[in-house]
């Protein structure tokens, strides 16, 4: 794979259009300005995660004996699974209790899971088991992440703009892609499972 196409593939996962309406919930109550400061600091910590998983992935998933083709069926099932969440979002989506008015969240549930989720640590892992390279899933898990904190931070002007219905149906298209993404994963596991 290309480092755009992982790049690609992160940022859907990442899912920052579809995590708007959460940010914008849990943010709800704190001055504007402290918003944005809030919201890269969860980013760079979401980014680190996911970097950790990245350079550690693979050491900690030999510890363990667990073999690539494993991974990536695993993987491709996991992402099927949330593309579905996307394209068919559960009627209480959202049902997230938010933090009491001008309480600051950390680390949870901002950072991780809802941009560093399973989703993107399994992906991550995958994509540096194919690429046989850190460097360039490092770098497109940084790109990924440049895209997600561009839209999380313009999100009140997004939301205004496309409104609940454009943003649930910008949510589906990516999860439409997610499902291709998903299934092509694990296909890729199966033939190397069946071929050893």
């Amino acid at each position: 794979m290309s480092l755009w196409s992982i790049a690609f593939s992160l940022f859907i996962l990442m899912d920052a259009v579809g995590n708007i309406p959460f940010f914008i919930s849990f943010l709800k109550g704190i001055k504007p300005h402290r918003q944005k400061t809030i919201i890269v600091r969860e980013l760079l910590i979401a980014l680190g995660v996911i970097l950790l998983f990245v350079f550690l992935g693979d050491a900690f998933m030999q510890f363990l004996n667990i073999q690539s083709d494993t991974i990536e069926i695993t993987g491709g099932i996991l992402l099927f699974l949330l593309a579905l969440k996307m394209v068919f979002p559960p009627a209480n989506k959202g049902s997230e209790s938010p933090p009491l008015s001008g309480e600051e969240p950390f680390i949870v549930p901002l950072a991780v899971p809802l941009i560093a989720g399973p989703g993107v640590l399994a992906a991550a892992m995958i994509y540096d088991k194919q690429a046989m390279n850190n460097w360039i899933v490092a770098l497109a898990v940084c790109l990924a992440w440049i895209a997600s904190l561009a839209i999380l931070l313009i999100a009140p002007w997004l939301q205004k703009v496309l409104g609940s219905k454009g943003l649930v149906a910008m949510e589906r298209l990516m999860g439409l892609l997610l499902t291709l993404i998903s299934i092509e994963m694990f296909l890729s596991g199966l033939h190397a499972f069946t071929s050893r």
